[in-house]
């Protein structure tokens, strides 16, 4: 699992920090980090809560790549 760069993408488009973001999702400002870096592989619902906060979909922010290959 590489960066996800659309995570950081959507997120600073919205003009959110990491915290902003983690607390609109009730995680810690690390989480984010975490999953922005590739670290860290978030649950579907947590995937679904930081697309609905960013007007996202599921397919835009994680899955996206699954499918290219």
């Amino acid at each position: 699992m590489g960066k996800n760069l659309r995570l950081k993408a959507a997120r600073a488009a919205m003009d959110l920090s990491q915290k902003q973001l983690a607390d609109r999702v009730n995680v810690s400002r690390q989480t984010i980090n975490a999953i922005e870096m590739g670290d860290y592989n978030p649950t579907v619902r947590l995937c679904a809560a930081i697309c609905r906060t960013l007007g996202k979909t599921l397919d835009e922010i994680f899955w996206e790549d699954a499918q290219e290959g």
